[in-house]
């Protein structure tokens, strides 16, 4: 039996400890919410503004607007009354009038989260002014693009497209009379990530792309011979 009472002690010191960082951690990541936040699907085909406000509700959570589109956009967020930071100071909870969950948010990214309704699927929560310059980021990439040799050869020509083919990637067409490399790695899907293109062939195999400028997109890792994605 001997140690046993260290031990508990040990445990009770331990856990005193970490509580004050604890609730360091909640309160930075309730000061970090404060603002404007675009809640989204995955794909950003519908789109709510939220507002996340500093100020208290008479049951100690805290307040939020939803914008006016947001009920028609995604209509759980009828149910959304307020916000609050729960578990251990990592997960942002929209909440309903009595304080029961509407939609759970954990951080996956800096200043992206995701949550989980059940028999729906993912949602995404991030800033506002961050979800709309990778709106525009998007927006700029799609049409047709060449694919070129550092010589300035053309050896294919490809589309980008906005329609969805899987969670967070976009369908990609290839023309006819692709070079042979290309044309074994036969891409389908594309998407924007950490600034760069990354194509994805159904294997799952990933080219990325990194931009040289706003119009010339060089393959890396760099090699002798690169290719070159150009906007046509």
């Amino acid at each position: 039996m001997t140690g046993r009472p260290g031990s508990a002690l040990a445990a009770l010191l331990a856990l005193a400890a970490a509580s004050p960082a604890l609730a360091q951690d909640a309160s930075t990541l309730k000061k970090d919410m404060i603002g404007q936040w675009e809640l989204a699907t995955t794909d950003r085909s519908k789109t709510c503004v939220v507002t996340m406000k500093s100020d208290a509700t008479p049951q100690g959570s805290l307040k939020l607007e939803l914008e006016p589109g947001c009920a028609a956009a995604l209509p759980f967020t009828r149910d959304i009354a307020a916000w609050s930071i729960k578990g251990l100071g990592d997960i942002v909870r929209l909440q309903d009038a009595t304080g029961e969950s509407v939609i759970d948010f954990t951080e996956v990214e800096t200043g992206i989260f995701e949550g989980l309704r059940q028999g729906e699927g993912i949602y995404i929560l991030q800033n506002l002014v961050a979800a709309r310059s990778l709106a525009k980021s998007m927006d700029q990439m799609i049409g047709d693009w060449a694919m070129v040799r550092d010589n300035g050869q053309t050896i294919c020509g490809l589309t980008l497209t906005n329609t969805e083919a899987s969670q967070d990637n976009f369908q990609v067409f290839l023309k006819p009379k692709c070079d042979p490399v290309v044309a074994a790695f036969a891409p389908t899907q594309w998407r924007l990530e950490h600034g760069q293109i990354l194509l994805i062939s159904n294997s799952g195999e990933t080219w990325q792309f990194e931009a040289d400028d706003n119009a010339q997109w060089r393959q890396v890792p760099d090699s002798a011979n690169p290719l070159i994605m150009l906007r046509q």
